[in-house]
């Protein structure tokens, strides 16, 4: 009789064996899976911060740069109709064609639409402004007129 022994076969001694192993193997134990979890909250609480801070600074100069934009368009509407548009206008003078500019060779903005800032409000648009022609303003982040986080150009 032609018995499977680890002499002969190596398979066979390793078999059972194999079993076991793949058994201890197959998942993660808690300790494990809760070293990683104190690993990832290390690195979010410190990253987290620098990361939001981040991109609080780059709505802040979005903000800043679509300004500059509508205002070198304000400037090229002046250039073409003598005028800036009136507050009723609005910016929107900048995409569509006002009924009082005759010399209207817009649209003035790239995107055919008037974006909104950084936070998902409209920019606010003022004619004549406290120290110039107009002003345009953003709320800032938190909406509130006065409290200094309001992003302007005048």
């Amino acid at each position: 009789m032609n018995r499977l022994n680890s002499e002969t076969c190596p398979a066979a001694a390793a078999g059972p064996r194999r079993g076991r192993e793949r058994n201890r193997q197959d998942g993660f134990t808690l300790v494990e899976l809760l070293v990683v979890l104190v690993i990832l909250g290390l690195v979010m609480g410190l990253a987290g911060p620098r990361v939001l801070g981040y991109l609080s600074s780059s709505r802040e100069r979005t903000a800043k740069l679509q300004i500059e934009s509508f205002s070198s368009a304000l400037d090229l509407f002046f250039l073409d109709n003598g005028r800036y548009p009136n507050t009723n206008e609005g910016l929107q003078a900048l995409v569509q064609r006002p009924a009082s500019a005759e010399n209207w060779s817009g649209p003035y903005l790239k995107q055919g639409a008037v974006p909104a800032d950084p936070w998902g409000r409209p920019y606010e648009y003022r004619v004549p402004g406290k120290a110039a022609p107009y002003m345009i303003s953003s709320l800032g982040p938190d909406g509130q007129r006065g409290d200094g986080s309001a992003i302007s150009r005048e």
